[in-house]
């Protein structure tokens, strides 16, 4: 008899088991390693997307309304409804539950990005512009270096973000940690196999969010230097 099929029979069914855990480690590694990958590729085609969207909304100011409206009109799709619309065209494989998550991140990395960039201060664009920098030149080397803590924060919030939604890809068979508490509920109302993966996921989301943060802190030194001061 299976471990699951034993635990059933307790009445007990606590939220926590180490039995649970080794008996089926190479089932929640493998989840694990699905959900984070499903997260990371999401958040680098969605960034790849937006930071080009939100330097055009910066550049052509007409556009700023229609490019957050639209990307705001596609976050508030219900994702059973955004999934079923997808499936028949891409099929039920990652494809599906990837264009589905970078879909729904476009709006935050857009919105945080175009306010970084709305917020270099125009006496440097313009002393910029006095050296003889093209729009291009003053966006690679002044734009975007300054607008940097305001693009990680839209990665950031991404990326959270998308940790959780990911889960909802178990409508398609590719819910990372999403099939263990699913799997939870269906087999009973299993408790640790739901906690195990409820757990799982929030750290994956604060690891990953330390991460960036770190990586932000190495990449704009100058505003550590402001804080201090």
């Amino acid at each position: 008899m299976s471990f699951r099929a034993i635990y059933r029979a307790d009445p007990g069914n606590p939220w926590f088991s180490w039995q649970y855990l080794q008996d089926n480690s190479d089932t929640i590694l493998s989840a694990l390693r699905e959900h984070a990958s499903l997260t990371a590729q999401a958040v680098a085609i969605a960034a790849l997307l937006a930071i080009p969207l939100a330097v055009l909304a910066y550049w052509f100011r007409p556009l700023t309304g229609p490019i957050l409206a639209f990307s705001g009109v596609l976050y508030t799709v219900p994702s059973l409804a955004l999934f079923a619309f997808i499936a028949p065209y891409v099929g039920t494989g990652t494809t599906t539950v990837l264009i589905g998550l970078v879909l729904y991140a476009l709006l935050l990395i857009i919105r945080n990005s175009l306010a970084g960039l709305n917020q270099v201060p125009a006496e440097v664009r313009d002393a910029a512009q006095g050296m003889g920098y093209g729009r291009l030149a003053r966006l690679i080397r002044i734009d975007l270096p300054l607008a940097l803590p305001g693009i990680l924060t839209g990665l950031r919030l991404a990326t959270v973000s998308t940790v959780a939604l990911v889960t909802v890809g178990v409508l398609v068979g590719h819910g990372g940690l999403g099939q263990l508490i699913i799997g939870g509920f269906r087999n009973n109302t299993f408790k640790a196999e739901i906690m195990t993966g409820t757990i799982l996921c929030v750290a994956l989301a604060l690891v990953l969010d330390l991460i960036l943060a770190a990586v932000g802190r190495l990449l704009t030194p100058w505003s550590r230097r402001r804080v201090a001061g």
